[in-house]
């Protein structure tokens, strides 16, 4: 019998500075980018986009902290963070969001699960 386990990643994963990658990433772990990546990024952990790192694709993370330049579509379970050095542009579906002052930010928000509209059928019926 077989037994199926993830490798359970204590280090974060670092895309270095002047490093550029196209393509998907899918990681376990933490992740921090100062490089750049034109693709889509998957990880259970937390996404650092530090100041001179950018970002082209979709992001899907548990938290993620931005600094850089993010351009796409950020769906994170928990919280995103946008730094007074960041520019995101695009499209976020999160459950909290912290936004520094200086930060640029053009797409859309969506807050999931949060402050919901109430089901007109159950107000009416109270």
């Amino acid at each position: 019998m077989s037994k199926t386990f993830e490798v359970e990643n204590k280090l974060p994963n670092i895309i270095g500075s002047g490093t550029k990658i196209i393509g998907d990433i899918e990681t376990n772990g933490d992740l921090r980018i100062d490089g750049a990546i034109e693709g889509n990024i998957i990880s259970k952990g937390k996404i650092v986009l530090g100041h001179a790192g950018c970002i082209k694709g979709a992001i899907k993370c548990a938290n993620a902290e931005i600094s850089g330049y993010f351009d796409g579509k950020a769906e994170v379970q928990g919280l995103l963070s946008l730094k007074s050095s960041a520019t995101f542009s695009g499209e976020m579906s999160i459950a909290k969001l912290s936004v520094e002052p200086s930060a640029i930010f053009n797409g859309t928000c969506h807050m999931a699960g949060l402050n919901q509209e109430p089901d007109t059928a159950d107000t009416a019926n109270k």
